[in-house]
């Protein structure tokens, strides 16, 4: 059996003192995370983040920072998640959220302290947004599939 954890994205959106989480249906009932989901083939990290925001919550943002890489190992698998932090860009608060997706609200960082979250994660990424962790997005390099030459 070959192992590899799972990649994630996740955006760390804050405005005013509130962070955008989405409160979501899992096998542990109701839970608060991250606009947050797994990477596709041949996407790029950045890309993936995008998508699963505007997907989970509506909002499109522009991705500025990376805000940290993180591994967590459930009791099920283990993810690496690639976390980002950016500016919003727009919101269409009547798209259509991903299937188990409840809602996107904007919670204070004591709020999300006192919420059943997805994983320890989730307000791992607030504490480092707070204490200001910001990595440029050039750390990170997508080759794009070349398309083979005629």
């Amino acid at each position: 059996m070959i192992w590899k954890p799972d990649v994630t994205v996740a955006a760390v959106l804050e405005t005013e003192g509130r962070f955008l989480l989405v409160e979501e249906i899992t096998q542990q009932g109701l839970r608060f995370n991250q606009p947050a989901g797994h990477l596709e083939e041949s996407e790029s990290l950045l890309d993936a983040s995008v998508r699963e925001t505007l997907e989970e919550s509506g909002y499109i943002y522009a991705p500025q920072a990376v805000l940290g890489i993180y591994q967590w190992k459930s009791p099920e698998k283990t993810f690496l998640r690639f976390a980002f932090t950016g500016t919003i860009i727009s919101h269409d608060p009547d798209r259509r959220l991903d299937e188990g997706i409840i809602r996107a609200i904007w919670l204070t960082p004591e709020e999300i302290r006192e919420k059943p979250c997805r994983s320890p994660m989730v307000l791992q990424c607030v504490e480092d947004y707070l204490a200001d962790r910001r990595y440029p997005l050039d750390i990170i390099n997508h080759y794009p599939i070349q398309k083979e030459q005629a």
